[in-house]
């Protein structure tokens, strides 16, 4: 009985998200849902592909901060996990198929502290340039995705803080985090690096 229950809520959820949200987006695929609640800030300047699937909690956050639109992009068949938070002054472009465990940041800017007399929220915000996770990608629970780009057919483990490049079909762990793994074409296996 609880499990129809639920099925109808999200059934009535689904038709109420695409009669009164998805015309708000730049663009917004079929088969795609958002499941209440949920957050978002500028959706005019987020594009979901289709067949995504974003959980409840999630914060999508396009925030235009210069003459520069911001750009969010998320490709077909991602799959967005329960509290992710995603966060655009520039550009970020998620992939199809990316997974996303519960709980991931995604950043491609942050808050200046170098004035010590005014408050880090009244800051100027710096833009790291553009993030790219790559297809085929994992992103583990409380991963954080800060200014940085992560190949295609990736691992990223959990709580681990990505702040630099990481390249294809790699895993990565740590805070920072760091490849511990790589994918060998000729052996045909994982292998330390």
């Amino acid at each position: 009985m609880i499990e129809l229950i639920q099925k109808i809520k999200l059934k009535i959820q689904k038709i109420f998200f695409i009669i009164f949200y998805t015309s708000s987006f730049k663009s917004f695929g079929k088969r795609s849902t958002f499941v209440f609640p949920f957050r978002i800030n500028g959706a005019k300047f987020i594009s979901v592909a289709e067949k995504v699937h974003i959980n409840e909690g999630a914060w999508l956050m396009a925030l235009k901060n210069s003459k520069k639109d911001p750009v969010i992009s998320i490709g077909s068949g991602s799959y967005i996990g329960r509290s992710v938070h995603i966060v655009a002054v520039n550009r970020i472009d998620i992939k199809d198929n990316v997974a996303m465990a519960d709980k991931v940041y995604i950043t491609d800017n942050a808050h200046n502290y170098e004035d010590i007399n005014t408050l880090m929220k009244e800051q100027e915000i710096l833009d790291f340039g553009p993030v790219v996770i790559g297809e085929n990608t994992w992103l583990g629970e409380n991963s954080c995705i800060m200014g940085a780009s992560i190949g295609k057919h990736c691992v990223i483990g959990v709580n681990s803080v990505v702040k630099s490049d990481i390249p294809d079909y790699s895993i990565a762990v740590g805070s920072p985090a760091r490849v511990i793994k790589q994918y060998n074409f000729e052996t045909k296996k994982w292998e330390k690096r």
